[in-house]
């Protein structure tokens, strides 16, 4: 996506470096909505929430938004009542700078966990954000959102409501301690489109469920996962129709499913993109805490990176999974491939085939248990050793 298409009308953002990366760039970021509109959000469910999180939740309570404040190099979390003054303080300057009410701002963060905010560097860096802000600058706030990130993600989608063209645009940062149970994950999505303000809550959990609900690089969930969405109505078009809605619905589900395949595809020191899925469950709770289980497994991860058709790791973490299942009835396949039917592996030639599927950027594997007829998935991708490297070194 070219950073000319990063737009939607009636938004602006801007990005600076203020000092609060060891390593310097960009790490600061602003979003605004000239329109006024309505907003909704969705926030780790960790019992351990970061400031922002917080503070973003009690703001939300009349469902509207005009500016996010988001920044990298520092999460201020664990910081007690200091970092939710900190968080309060950063939208106040910024609402300040901006004319507009204090709630009306959204904060998140990202970064090492347990330090305190550098408010000297947030509060002298604020100015310069908000009058650098332009419609040109939306593609420069992601650069302010990476920590270990390898490439901006950034998605597009353009639709019709009523005759008004409308367009959803959606950012997100994310490449490790990712297992979002909606990771650190952050994603802002803003639209155009007129929408009620109950009608962008629910289609915003839907679209979670199947996409951000979905992935998981680690396995670990952060104490800063946000997910955002601002609609400020500037498209012109009247309250949505029911297929309408439909339509918004899909674009949402669209862009953050590209997002949040972007994310795993970055996942820390990933080279594969995995996509497990469980066919035949007995139950939907069986589809989706199975494939979440050989998902999250480190021999399964492990064997991912070495194109290894290692069934016997798959075997035993549905095992654990805590489903219903029978071992006899297990068949298992990567893309088309069958390795095992009926509990036995189908042989050497067949893992031979597979292995070959293995060594490519992208491929899945498919688990049918036999019980039912419930499906699910989860996206993943392979362990390795660059993964180690850049959580031990994260703080150095």
């Amino acid at each position: 996506m070219e950073d000319h298409d990063c737009w939607v009308q009636g938004f602006k953002g801007s990005a600076v470096a203020s000092g609060l990366k060891k390593k310097g760039g960009v790490d600061l970021g602003l979003i605004f909505s000239e329109g006024d509109g309505v907003a909704a959000g969705v926030f780790t469910t960790g019992k351990v929430k970061a400031a922002p999180v917080l503070l973003c939740m009690d703001h939300l309570q009349d469902h509207r938004a005009k500016a996010i404040l988001v920044n990298s190099g520092n999460a201020n979390a664990c910081t007690g009542s200091k970092g939710l003054a900190d968080a309060r303080r950063c939208s106040e300057l910024v609402a300040t700078e901006l004319k507009i009410p204090r709630k009306d701002v959204l904060v998140a963060s990202t970064g090492v966990i347990g330090a305190p905010l550098d408010m000297d560097a947030v509060a002298g860096s604020i100015p310069a954000l908000v009058k650098s802000l332009s419609a040109q600058s939306i593609h420069r706030v992601v650069d302010a959102m990476m920590t270990t990130d390898s490439f901006p993600k950034r998605s597009v989608f353009e639709g019709n409501a009523g005759g008004k063209p409308f367009r959803v645009l959606g950012i997100a940062k994310g490449a490790g301690m990712i297992m979002p149970q909606m990771a650190t994950m952050l994603c802002f999505v803003l639209t155009d489109l007129r929408i009620g303000a109950g009608d962008l809550r629910k289609s915003l959990s839907s679209a979670v469920e199947t996409t951000f609900n979905r992935i998981t690089v680690d396995g670990d969930t952060s104490t800063n996962d946000t997910v955002l969405v601002l609609a400020n109505g500037m498209a012109g078009n009247k309250e949505p129709s029911s297929s309408e809605l439909d339509l918004f619905q899909g674009a949402l589900k669209s862009v953050m499913g590209d997002l949040s395949a972007m994310i795993v595809r970055d996942g820390e020191g990933a080279t594969k993109l995995v996509r497990i899925v469980v066919r035949s469950a007995a139950t939907a709770a069986d589809a989706e805490r199975a494939a979440r289980t050989v998902a999250n497994s480190s021999l399964v991860k492990t064997a991912f990176y070495g194109a290894d058709a290692n069934w016997g790791r798959v075997m035993a973490a549905l095992g654990r999974a805590g489903v219903r299942m029978e071992e006899e009835k297990i068949s298992i396949l990567i893309d088309d491939v069958a390795i095992v039917r009926n509990g036995l592996g189908v042989g050497t030639e067949a893992e031979g085939l597979a292995q070959e599927k293995m060594k490519g950027r992208e491929f899945s594997l498919v688990i049918e248990l036999g019980q039912g007829n419930y499906e699910d998935f989860v996206l993943t991708c392979d362990l390795t050793h660059e993964y180690v490297s850049i959580n031990a070194n994260y703080r150095t």
